[in-house]
């Protein structure tokens, strides 16, 4: 089959032909259609978090069961499923017996600690898969299982409440799904990001409200006006729009980081005490909450905006995204 991997560390992808891979015991075998491309790949190009060399990248798949493994019964032949980067757990350390399956300690990851989807064909856990409604195309599914389930599942567990005044940081791949999701779930939204070029975009999406960052002072005091955020949801790489952001918190307000932020924060943390105020990082989620997500998708409209590109321009594409153009997720058709 073809497939584009990364052979060495830091490397291009390239477009290799390789064995299809057969299920094993509680596995199947996925024929590929869609898979979207993420700024999480990078740790495969790289060899980051125990990856290994060579690696087919991948973790927003979408395609249709094509050969079931040892033991497999829930799922048939040519229903359409997906991956996210959840690829499954042990079901017996501390953290699955606390029901948070993403923090396993045995866990691993789609596309990084096994093959993913930038290929013709994948093995998956059935732990790991979400059911895809067939309405729905498999290239604006893939997203949603990375960059949608994230910021769907940091809005659902933020405890906001209808109504409550919900920011959204950055409307880039993340932040324009997070739009979605937080006006579809009946929040006052406010979208935040550089520039006035995204505002016309933003309210599209649903945002009651659009302020530029680039004068955080007035941002800070227009949000603080609405009453101050009960949440921002932080969808930027980077320390300093929540630095900015934490004045614009209400009393019991948070700050929740879904973004690769590596840089430290240079707010004190006295500066939360008199409010009650917090910061709390948020992983994506595993294939439950990726299959809730896509049922909120349909049910509500939500939609990624996408670039398609074919696996044969699986490098192109990838730097495509890595250059920060696209709008908004960049997804590779593989099948029909």
């Amino acid at each position: 089959m073809k497939a584009a991997q990364f052979t060495k560390v830091g490397g291009p992808l390239e477009i290799v032909q390789v064995p299809i891979p057969n299920p094993g015991k509680g596995q199947i075998r996925i024929k590929v259609q869609a898979c979207g491309i993420c700024h999480g790949d990078a740790t495969v190009q790289y060899a980051q978090m125990g990856c290994k060399l060579p690696r087919i990248p991948g973790h927003e798949v979408v395609g249709v069961v094509h050969a079931l493994g040892e033991g497999v019964t829930e799922y048939k032949i040519g229903e359409k499923v997906g991956v996210g980067w959840f690829g499954g757990n042990c079901g017996h350390c501390k953290a699955c017996k606390e029901d948070s399956w993403i923090s396993c300690e045995h866990g691993f990851a789609t596309g990084v600690h096994v093959d993913g989807g930038y290929a013709e064909y994948m093995v998956a856990s059935t732990g790991a898969l979400a059911r895809i409604p067939n309405e729905m195309t498999a290239e604006e599914a893939g997203p949603l299982l990375c960059a949608g389930m994230t910021t769907f599942n940091v809005l659902k567990h933020s405890g906001a409440k209808v109504g409550d005044v919900v920011v959204i940081s950055g409307v880039g791949g993340l932040g324009h799904l997070g739009v979605q999701y937080a006006a579809k779930m009946g929040f006052n939204v406010v979208a935040v990001s550089n520039g006035k070029d995204k505002e016309a975009l933003a309210r599209k999406l649903g945002a009651h409200h659009y302020f530029d960052s680039n004068d955080a002072k007035k941002m800070v005091e227009e949000i603080n006006k609405l009453g101050g955020a009960k949440v921002v949801i932080a969808t930027a790489p980077s320390a300093k729009p929540i630095d900015e952001l934490i004045p614009a918190l209400g009393i019991g307000g948070k700050v929740l980081v879904v973004g690769v932020v590596l840089e430290p924060l240079k707010t004190p943390l006295v500066a939360l005490l008199q409010k009650r105020q917090s910061i709390q990082a948020w992983s994506s989620g595993d294939s439950r909450d990726g299959e809730k997500c896509i049922e909120f998708s349909a049910l509500t409209g939500v939609k990624p905006m996408i670039e398609v590109f074919p696996l044969d321009k699986a490098n192109d594409a990838y730097t495509h995204m890595l250059s920060n153009k696209s709008r908004f997720r960049t997804v590779l058709k593989i099948s029909d």
